[in-house]
């Protein structure tokens, strides 16, 4: 099947690698379906692009790229959501939010988007974690990363997705990255 999206034109998925948001994205609950896309021209984030809106797509990072000790307890009502009896099998992602001033980039690490793997089920999960932010600067911790080894991409330091669906062609029709941030 294929995909319109404003960032990247059309692009053909299937319907595996569709992901179910049963309970929608915070503050876009109407919006249930998503792929993950890993843009080999960006070699920072992942995008979450909704199936159902074109305009709609998240920047994605793993939040142990910037945050080494960071930890999810998953609720009991989070495994249901997620259709998992543990959280094994899953991957998290923070959704970043780029403003016109890159430099003061931040991460959601409040609510990550947790996603079950095998299922293609995720859910945007609010943590109780009062010591987690919503808005956690990142962009220094990115940069030292560059820093110390400017030969290898962000994204390649990663653990391997096993979610995302890579663009091929990508060609942006927009030069501006989207204000995104939950």
């Amino acid at each position: 099947m294929d995909i319109q999206t404003t960032r990247f034109g059309q692009i053909r998925i299937t319907k595996e690698d569709v992901i179910d948001f049963p309970e929608g994205l915070l503050g876009f609950n109407q919006l249930r379906r998503f792929v993950l896309l890993d843009d080999p021209t960006d070699e920072i984030f992942a995008w979450l692009q909704s199936c159902e809106d074109p305009a709609i797509a998240f920047p994605v990072l793993e939040p142990e790229l910037f945050a080494a000790e960071y930890s999810v307890n998953l609720t009991r009502h989070d495994l249901q959501v997620l259709q998992l009896k543990s959280a094994e099998g899953t991957r998290y992602f923070c959704i970043i939010t780029i403003p016109d001033d890159p430099t003061q980039m931040t991460a959601n690490l409040k609510a990550p988007v947790v996603i079950n793997v095998k299922e293609r089920v995720a859910a945007q999960i609010v943590l109780q974690d009062n010591n987690l932010a919503i808005r956690e600067p990142i962009f220094t911790r990115l940069q030292q990363r560059v820093v110390q080894n400017p030969q290898v991409s962000i994204k390649s330091q990663a653990l391997d997705w096993g979610v995302a669906v890579r663009v091929s062609g990508a060609s942006s029709s927009s030069t501006e990255p989207p204000e995104a941030g939950l």
